[in-house]
């Protein structure tokens, strides 16, 4: 059979690309809606009906025919859009600049629709996995700004999102350590400074420090906040290993948000907000400091920027949004424990920034999709699960290492080296020909 199919693929790889494109991309759909047949079909049972579901599912896979007609109306939309491509941008290029900007607006208007009516169509199972998309993507925003924007790789950055979860359960929690008894609308912004404090007390003792040995302080730092948390010095404050229970969450008037349909919009809110702020931050006059100290400290500073300012401005504001994924993450969950912030989380979120496309607001979403929601929608498979993960992410490294959807600059700069042509080889290019 894998000979057979081995045959058929190098068949394709011989046919124009014209062909090729809409094989493939045929091929790629009905897989992976048969991936996620169990989940689907179920969907497709709530939303519509079970005699509906059962046309195109049978059992936890495709019908033949559904996914024969699923691969050619995949293929057809693919070629009528190739069809149609030039005819549209031929178009576009005539538009005004206010024909543009309503286009713009219009595809953002419609992005920000779907996700709002999305938690109609997921249901309680997939939106309480889109709930952990949403706070690594928190983190992920929050981290790009320091390795990403900034160039400082940092390890220890589980340790604000264990200071904003904390401190939201601290103050919010209704068990024995409740003395405050905040509501989580005023928890928040504590939870946020605290952490963003954090960030730049950290980012005072490492000024100096680069590479290898600024990811080994940062690291450091991170399990001396987990070994606190720990241990039994800080138990009358924060609980020790017994945790903090008794978590509420969030009020929207004096109802509570407690299925993850509901939780989900507070999620979408913290997203967008700091989608909101990093963009801004790239394009301002303190993104491009970040960028040129990323690039090159000494020049940096030579050229008037002052490195002290600009790395804890880093620390700070990408402190800042992991404290508030930390907030949400306590709340959510109503208890947490001190084995929950443990340097796999901040792997994880430095894993996700690199897959989707360092520097790259789009490349953290689709890198958190990968690495967070991936998994949880593959347990089906049990124990095999975690090997189809670990051979996607391999596969994905051979064939895109800038990552999913890399920023513009850094997919200049990796077209650039590609192109650059060794001196020495030139010469006996040269003299061999």
């Amino acid at each position: 059979v894998l000979g057979f199919v081995g045959a058929i693929t190098a068949l394709l790889t011989t046919l124009p690309q014209r062909v090729q494109s809409p094989i493939f991309k045929g091929i790629l759909v009905v897989l992976t809606i048969g991936l996620f047949s169990e989940i689907l079909s179920d969907r497709l049972r709530d939303l519509i009906s079970l005699g509906f579901s059962r046309v195109i599912f049978r059992g936890k896979a495709l019908q033949v025919l559904s996914a024969s007609v699923l691969f050619l109306l995949t293929a057809g939309l693919d070629v009528l859009r190739s069809s149609r491509e030039g005819v549209f941008q031929s178009r576009k290029a005539g538009w005004t600049e206010q024909q543009n900007k309503y286009f713009r607006y219009g595809t953002l208007g419609g992005g920000i629709l779907l996700l709002f009516v999305l938690p109609l169509f997921l249901g309680t199972y997939l939106s309480e996995v889109i709930n952990n998309v949403g706070i690594f993507i928190l983190m992920g925003l929050g981290l790009n700004i320091v390795v990403g924007f900034a160039g400082l790789l940092d390890l220890g950055y589980v340790a604000f999102f264990a200071i904003g979860s904390y401190t939201m359960a601290v103050l919010t929690t209704q068990g024995e350590l409740g003395v405050v008894g905040m509501t989580f609308w005023q928890a928040l912004p504590i939870s946020v400074f605290f952490s963003a404090a954090a960030g730049i007390i950290l980012g005072v003792p490492v000024l100096r420090m680069r590479g290898d040995y600024l990811a080994i302080v940062t690291l450091g730092f991170g399990e001396i906040i987990r070994i606190l948390a720990l241990s039994d010095l800080l138990k009358p404050l924060i609980g020790g290993a017994q945790g903090v229970l008794r978590i509420p969450k969030p009020p929207l008037g004096n109802t509570a948000l407690v299925q993850p349909e509901q939780f989900y919009y507070i999620v979408l809110g913290g997203c967008l907000l700091a989608w909101f702020v990093s963009s801004r931050l790239s394009e301002s006059r303190l993104g491009r400091q970040w960028q040129a100290m990323r690039e090159d400290e000494d020049v940096a500073e030579a050229m008037g920027i002052r490195l002290v300012t600009t790395k804890l401005l880093a620390f700070g504001v990408g402190a800042a949004f992991s404290g508030l994924a930390g907030a949400l993450f306590a709340s959510k969950l109503t208890s947490i424990f001190p084995h929950s912030f443990k340097l796999e989380i901040s792997i994880n979120v430095l894993s996700l920034i690199i897959i989707g496309g360092i520097g790259s607001l789009p490349g953290v979403v689709v890198g958190a999709l990968i690495l967070v929601g991936l998994p949880e929608l593959l347990r089906e498979f049990a124990e095999y699960r975690l090997l189809m993960y670990g051979a996607l992410l391999v596969v994905m490294m051979l064939a895109k290492p800038e990552g999913f959807i890399p920023s513009a600059i850094r997919k200049r700069e990796l077209t650039a080296f590609e192109d650059e042509t060794v001196p020495g080889e030139a010469q006996m290019e040269t003299a061999g020909d």
